[in-house]
């Protein structure tokens, strides 16, 4: 069984001193640890931000997207190699903006992948403009009077497009988002981990202290994670105002919601039911289809 260093290379990771990336890249290393996944078993796709850096430090076979492109080839890799687990790292504004697209069609199909985003509520590679999670008036480089827009609800998207396992963590909590890694890691069908990643640089409000006072875990209520309809009322409980008290603005992590037995996108279609290499060493004989033509 691999120790959790054994998937990372000798760079040293260039993310700012205290930022949430390197809670979520030790919570990874440890799920993956904890499962006993060999490095031979799966595969990582980044898109484009901060998070995306993290391609030069895991020492795992991946691929590097174009910013919100990280889907498309993840999804292609998971339906021609159905015996390996996908994994997807993708930021707010690579994953809800340029490539929410990709982001709705990928829940709606049940492609069986792991998408951990990292929600820092800013595009801190850019230097702090408004990224499309960013809170109603919040003041950002690119909006100085405020964000005029809502926010993006992306547990809310992914529950309304079929997602089949959704959850919520913070990167301030590495125990709870390594066991929310594993739940997710075997998953049978598409799951997103959407995890609140304050950005020490560039997002001076929805600190980790911040987020501290308002965080509570689903698992240490009476919540049931089978109700799709009630997950959806939850997630509009995560829009808040800026300036509202703790005690008034809380923000559940955990499961929201998690659907067993759906089939997945690949299961529906015979010609993935086996590697594409497999396939290609027994290519179809189409002679009598060329001879017609």
């Amino acid at each position: 069984m691999p120790e959790a260093k054994a998937f990372t290379n000798t760079n040293k990771p260039t993310w700012c001193p205290g930022c949430g990336n390197h809670g979520m890249f030790l919570a990874l290393q440890r799920a993956l640890a904890e499962l006993g996944w060999e490095k031979r078993e799966f595969a990582m796709f980044w898109g484009i931000g901060c998070h995306g850096n993290g391609a030069d430090f895991y020492d795992v076979q991946g691929f590097h997207a174009l910013h919100g492109r990280s889907l498309p080839p993840a999804s292609a890799y998971a339906l021609t190699r159905p015996d390996q687990h996908v994994v997807v790292e993708m930021g707010d504004g690579d994953g809800y903006g340029l490539g929410l697209g990709h982001f709705v069609h990928a829940c709606r199909r049940n492609v069986a992948l792991t998408v951990i985003a990292h929600n820092n509520q800013i595009y801190g590679l850019t230097t702090g403009q408004a990224s499309p999670t960013s809170d109603h008036l919040m003041p950002t480089v690119s909006t100085p009077q405020g964000v005029l827009e809502e926010p993006v609800n992306p547990i809310g998207i992914a529950l309304a497009e079929g997602a089949t396992f959704i959850a919520r963590g913070f990167a301030g909590d590495i125990a709870h988002l390594t066991s929310l890694y594993i739940e997710a890691l075997t998953h049978d069908g598409f799951a997103l981990v959407d995890v609140f990643q304050p950005c020490v640089t560039w997002n001076k409000i929805n600190t980790f202290a911040w987020f501290r006072e308002r965080v509570y875990k689903l698992e240490e209520s009476d919540w049931d994670a089978t109700d799709r309809v009630k997950a959806f009322d939850l997630s509009l409980t995560a829009f808040h105002e800026l300036t509202c008290a703790p005690d008034t603005c809380k923000m559940p992590i955990g499961v929201y919601f998690r659907e067993t037995g759906k089939p997945t996108y690949g299961q529906s279609t015979p010609a993935s039911a086996e590697p594409g290499w497999r396939r290609a060493l027994h290519p179809r004989d189409v002679s009598g289809i060329m001879a017609k033509l």
